[in-house]
């Protein structure tokens, strides 16, 4: 074998190693060894995303507040993006993030439709990519790695509260109906819807007709589609109102003082509690009476331990990461640690 042979079969088993990102004894010994660990980079900076739709929205404000907290505790940098409601914008974004270098990426998505076309992007790139707040699926139905909340549990816990409130309240099903108010096409709003719906017959022992009002999720929309159900609606005397956030509970409940019912003939019970927790600081007698606390901020925190777990250490992403939640009102959201701005 001649040395110019010999230098070349040398660098192309060098070159193997540094390609591959990774440290491997195969490199040195030339032997198959146990299956190669996921490293840092090379240069020991990590850079990751975080992809969110509706980033003006509070809480995924205190989501990439959170982030960031930890990415500093961690020394990552994150660069965050809002993605608004384009599904456009988040394929563009993801692929930037990745001609950027993106060592690990978290999203949430505007649109769960581009859940395939998403998740195949960051396999083919290499790079690790969980699914924040709305789960995603591959093109074979398989769920990316997620970080968030149980639908089902968030609903289920809305639900029961309200029906405790309802049947404290003595008011009966003949007088009585309830707004739902979400985004119907999205999967993590209509198992909250659904979950509530079921948890409050069973808390209230009474089966109160629910009116399902289609919104894109924001108070301003829930505000308007609602009003005209409650304008068609006038012989109803108590209103109960939850939704897949608390951008459409206090939309509705706005929609419902408006039309001039009074606060103590609604119930509303948030998802989020950081827009109902206003009426509460203000010391506003209002229709708002409780609200599951949903913390953004410990989503965020989550999502960049378990990426950093993964760059940095090659440890698995988790199948789901899933944070806590309490029910809070007036009188103890302070001590729970709502953050109302």
């Amino acid at each position: 074998m001649s040395p110019h042979s010999h230098r070349f079969r040398t660098w192309s088993v060098v070159g193997c190693c540094l390609i591959s990102g990774v440290l491997m004894a195969s490199c040195s010994s030339g032997k198959d060894t146990a299956a190669p660990q996921q490293q840092a980079p090379a240069n020991g900076k990590i850079t990751l995303y975080y992809l969110q739709k509706q980033g003006d929205q509070q809480y995924f404000v205190e989501q990439a507040q959170g982030a960031q907290e930890k990415a500093k505790e961690l020394g990552v940098e994150l660069k965050v993006v809002n993605l608004g409601n384009d599904a456009n914008k988040a394929i563009s974004e993801l692929d930037a993030a990745v001609a950027q270098g993106a060592n690990g990426v978290a999203i949430v998505v505007p649109d769960q439709a581009i859940g395939p076309q998403v998740i195949d992007k960051a396999k083919s790139a290499g790079i690790p990519l969980i699914a924040s707040d709305d789960v995603i699926k591959d093109g074979t139905g398989a769920k990316a790695p997620f970080v968030g909340f149980n639908g089902s549990q968030m609903g289920d816990s809305v639900g029961t509260e309200a029906g405790k409130l309802f049947k404290a309240a003595g008011w009966t099903a003949a007088d009585t109906k309830i707004i739902s108010a979400y985004k119907q096409d999205l999967s993590v709003c209509t198992d909250r819807v659904g979950a509530a719906k079921s948890a409050f017959a069973k808390a209230a022992g009474s089966d109160v007709q629910v009116i399902d009002v289609g919104t894109d999720n924001t108070p301003v929309d829930a505000q308007n589609r609602s009003g005209a159900v409650i304008g068609s609606n006038p012989g109803v005397k108590h209103w109960v109102v939850w939704g897949c956030n608390d951008e459409n509970e206090t939309g509705v409940v706005t929609a419902l003082a408006n039309s001039g019912v009074q606060a103590s003939n609604i119930i509303g019970v948030g998802l989020g509690a950081y827009l109902d927790c206003k009426d509460w600081a203000a010391g506003k007698d209002t229709g708002n009476k409780s609200a599951l606390y949903i913390s953004g901020a410990e989503v965020g925190r989550s999502a960049i331990q378990v990426l950093v777990d993964k760059v940095k250490n090659g440890k698995e992403l988790p199948a789901e990461t899933i944070a806590k939640t309490t029910i809070v009102n007036k009188d103890n959201y302070k001590q729970a640690g709502v953050n109302c701005t």
